[in-house]
């Protein structure tokens, strides 16, 4: 009974300084890597290839993949890394932790461990002692981690030589898919519960090693400690980024999409690991086998998933939409609305007309009197300028050869009323400012002024001269004497804004004439009146073009709806019946 408690207790604390020595190895690297650990994963990401080898080199100096991979979810996090460049990193970071299990299979098992790890503590500690802060110490800690590792490795190995003695370890061997299944799990449960891939493939092959389990079992909680290690990053992206979330799911697509595979071609590995290893001329010890299983599995998921890397991107991209990002998208445009021009200048002016009326929303909400906060006005300002930019993209995409001379110039229109909708946008961004100049001037007179300029403004940009995208036109035409007394308002209207914006300039020189005000401000003051004036222009532009080009076109919501639902039907028929006289009707039709 004593002999059981000891050899349980010698297990224990094996296994305790053996995590230990991680965290100390880990901790002590990524200290002592410090910037260089940051300038990496920053600057050598720029391609694929680079993010593998950095992600590689990063994860074998601190001998931490979920240190590298949480350091790259951060600097996704932060803005340092898009999430394209962090891809390379994590299947690097894979390959390099293969190198903890070469430590344990070459290092761990053939040399004297007490005359080759006391000494590596001792020197650790000695630096430690000499230089108490800074790159010197962590490094010197990290070396005493390395000391600690290998003793952990040695009390492991002699308590598991003890409870092969005390047990009998029969039943720890995986037979059948049950017994994969369970020794996967107990891998998976492993890394969870030490948060460290690297610990619990070094504690299963000292156990593979000491006889505890056999080769297969250990294999399926190697793979097991793979998938388990995708914890950390999941744990890590808890209130973070739309990027830093794809990060960690990318993450566990690759590391589980590997361990599949490597579990449907277990015996075709072990088969080949033999071979490799008689030509290589290394020992077919299960330590080494498993190190060289380790490395060939995760090696083969980089071989798999890279040339699939822009196809899985582009999925990933797609997922953990934020509302924000909801915000910059497009509601009307997608690729196969582009491969028919009629279409993609309907979706188009349809997109536009939308966009007119958030950033219409966004300058009748900043000259109001009581503004949104500043963060969100310039994130609304992010957000349209982003989607006019996809919009500007959509439209220069479309297939030249097949559009007509009408087509091309009503995508000009387009363009150019993206134009002056991206300018109302971009200098709205000072509108609240002239809202607290306004407010805070001394001089009543030019106050009283200034505000009757800015409601002006913002009731006239407020009128919904706008055609609304739901609404069809009988026959596809407006009433003409509707559209008439329209375009008479929005010219009176802009009239007695341009009026009111030149009387409030001469009263705004006049009162810094007279010193009523200083000349900084009636000079600041002056010039966000005239972005005011000039977004008034642009959009008294933006609103004319749209509504002669939804006149001219007939764009309506249903109508597009329309023509999609019959491009539909076209597709379907001619997919089932080949080139028939039915398809070639709705053709035409279309």
């Amino acid at each position: 009974m004593s002999d059981t408690i000891t050899t349980l207790g010698a297990a224990l604390g094996g296994l305790g300084l053996f995590l230990l020595a991680v965290s100390m190895i880990t901790d002590g690297l990524k200290q002592a890597a410090g910037k260089s650990l940051r300038t990496i994963l920053a600057n050598w990401t720029n391609t694929p290839l680079k993010g593998i080898a950095s992600g590689f080199f990063m994860t074998a100096i601190v001998q931490s993949s979920s240190a590298v991979t949480v350091a790259a979810i951060g600097f996704v996090n932060a803005g340092l890394l898009n999430m394209r460049q962090a891809l390379g990193i994590i299947y690097g970071s894979n390959i390099g932790t293969t190198i903890t299990a070469w430590l344990v299979a070459i290092l761990g098992f053939n040399l004297n461990i007490p005359a080759f790890a006391l000494p590596l503590i001792g020197i650790g500690m000695l630096i430690k002692l000499i230089r108490q802060d800074g790159q010197a110490a962590s490094f010197g800690l990290a070396i005493v981690g390395f000391g600690l590792f290998f003793i952990g490795i040695d009390v492991l190995k002699a308590a598991f030589e003890g409870i092969i003695l005390t047990f009998d370890i029969s039943q720890f061997t995986a037979e059948g898919l049950s017994g994969i299944a369970m020794f996967l799990l107990i891998g998976i449960a492993l890394t969870v519960l030490t948060q460290s891939s690297s610990a619990s493939i070094a504690l299963t092959i000292t156990a593979a090693t000491s006889g505890i389990v056999g080769l297969y079992a250990a294999a399926a909680m190697i793979i097991g400690a793979n998938v388990g290690t995708t914890s950390t990053a999941a744990i890590a992206t808890i209130g973070a980024t739309s990027h830093a979330k794809r990060v960690a799911l990318a993450q566990v697509i690759f590391n589980v999409g590997t361990g599949v595979v490597a579990l449907f071609i277990l015996p075709l590995m072990f088969l080949v690991i033999k071979g490799l290893s008689h030509f290589l001329g290394l020992s077919t010890i299960p330590s080494v086998t498993l190190a060289l299983f380790h490395t060939a599995f995760n090696v083969i998921g980089v071989i798999m998933v890279y040339p699939l890397n822009n196809r899985l991107a582009d999925f990933l991209e797609r997922r953990f939409i934020s509302r924000q990002q909801k915000q910059m998208l497009p509601k009307y445009l997608d690729k196969s609305i582009a491969k028919t021009p009629v279409l993609a200048v309907n979706a188009i002016t349809l997109e536009l007309i939308d966009v007119s009326r958030r950033v219409q929303a966004l300058i009748a909400q900043a000259l109001s009197s009581t503004p949104m906060t500043d963060q969100d006005h310039h994130a609304e300002i992010n957000n349209i300028q982003s989607l006019l930019a996809e919009v500007a993209r959509f439209t220069v995409s479309l297939e030249r050869r097949s559009l007509s001379d009408e087509t091309i110039s009503q995508l000009a229109t387009l363009l150019r009323i993206n134009q002056y909708l991206l300018s109302c946008t971009t200098l709205s961004a000072g509108l609240p400012d002239l809202r607290t100049l306004q407010m805070d001037l001394e001089d009543q007179e030019v106050k009283t002024n200034m505000e009757t300029f800015l409601k002006a403004a913002s009731h006239y940009i407020q009128q919904d001269y706008l055609p609304d995208g739901e609404t069809p036109y009988q026959n596809g035409n407006p009433d003409q004497a509707e559209e008439d007394h329209a375009s008479d308002n929005i010219t009176i209207e802009f009239k007695k804004v341009h009026t009111l914006h030149n009387e409030t300039k001469a009263r705004l020189l006049l009162a810094g004439t007279q010193n009523h005000i200083s000349i900084d401000k009636m000079l600041e003051l002056i010039e966000r009146s005239e972005n005011l004036l000039t977004i008034s222009k642009q959009w008294r532009k933006a609103t004319n073009n749209l509504r002669r080009l939804y006149r001219d076109s007939g764009t309506t919501h249903q109508h597009l709806t329309a023509i999609e639902d019959l491009s539909s039907s076209i597709d379907s028929l001619a997919h089932d019946d080949g080139d028939t006289h039915e398809t070639r009707s709705l053709e035409e039709a279309k």
